[in-house]
């Protein structure tokens, strides 16, 4: 199985996803960016993708949000991974901390170890990169006090130093992962127990051909021409809660029409043909202009 993931090679994307695939024969295919590699399923590149979605300390990630809600239809969500972030300062040769001149890394890594650069790198600039990865790759070619915002696996793919380690400003720092596939693919990802029905972390699955086991959960966004009139949110979300459909997260985003023009993004519990779901789905609907089901999925046992 071809499975694209978000690269270079050495990011947290592929770190993620040689731990949910461990003992699984599939052929990793990086991708430059989020777009990229949610457009690679897309185009039909790949069979599977895997890519961030949302970190414990930034919240969501909006290059995967608007990949899947503003650019494609037909991929979707199968599953999710979380994974925890430890992130290192590394350097192409071992520095001590008062002689680092500039830090690199994604801006979601710096954000995630921002006490620590000011506490321990008062001085230091700080610059963005593309990605962890590309960061260390960066550093490796500099041949200034330079130091990145990576993981292990980084640094032993360019041949750098690991400074040190746990740098992040909160201990238990994790990023959820989701599994991304042609809309009607079997629900699960790229796990131990085989084929598409392994979650990759969300449970094992059942007998062959069958669901995996487990909680679900399912994921939607939606807007609407009366996003304006007063109440309107209370009353898309209040279908949910006169069915009893729990809700983990919701955020909005822009729609980039304008000023004042927000998609909705939801994460719930159950499965969408669970019947007190589909209701309240078809609750929703009666509500707004666009509602779309962007996967429902066995959720990750963290």
């Amino acid at each position: 199985m071809r499975v694209a993931y978000f690269g270079p090679e050495g990011t947290w994307t592929q770190e993620a996803l040689l731990a949910a695939t461990t003992g699984r024969e599939i052929e990793a295919v990086p991708y430059p960016t989020i777009y990229d590699t949610v457009m690679a399923v897309h185009f039909g590149a790949v069979q599977r993708a895997l890519v961030p979605i949302e970190n414990s300390l930034e919240g969501s990630v909006n290059a995967t949000l608007d990949a899947l809600a503003m650019e494609t239809e037909d991929v979707a969500i199968l599953g999710e991974v979380v994974h925890p972030i430890r992130h290192c300062l590394i350097a192409r040769t071992q520095l001590e901390l008062s002689e680092i001149e500039t830090v690199v890394s994604h801006p979601q890594a710096t954000a995630q170890c921002a006490r620590f650069i000011r506490a321990r790198l008062p001085g230091a600039q700080v610059l963005a990169g593309s990605s962890t990865a590309e960061a260390v790759k960066t550093v490796a070619e500099h041949d200034g006090r330079w130091a990145a915002l990576g993981n292990r696996v980084a640094a032993e793919r360019y041949g750098c130093q690991v400074l040190r380690a746990g740098v992040e400003d909160v201990a238990d720092n994790e990023t959820r992962f989701v599994w991304l596939g042609p809309v009607g693919a079997p629900a699960g990802g790229v796990g131990r127990a085989g084929g598409a029905g392994g979650a990759g972390g969300a449970g094992e699955p059942g007998s062959p051909g069958s669901p995996p086991l487990g909680p679900w959960k399912t994921a939607v966004v939606f807007w609407g021409l009366g996003s304006e009139a007063p109440g309107w949110l209370v009353h898309c979300l209040s279908e949910f809660a006169a069915r009893d459909v729990n809700l983990t997260r919701i955020e909005s985003r822009p729609r980039k029409q304008g000023l004042g023009r927000y998609m909705f993004f939801l994460d719930l519990e159950g499965r969408d043909i669970e019947p007190h779901v589909a209701d309240a789905l078809v609750g929703l609907r009666a509500h707004v202009e666009v509602l779309r089901v962007l996967g429902s999925f066995p959720a990750a046992i963290v």
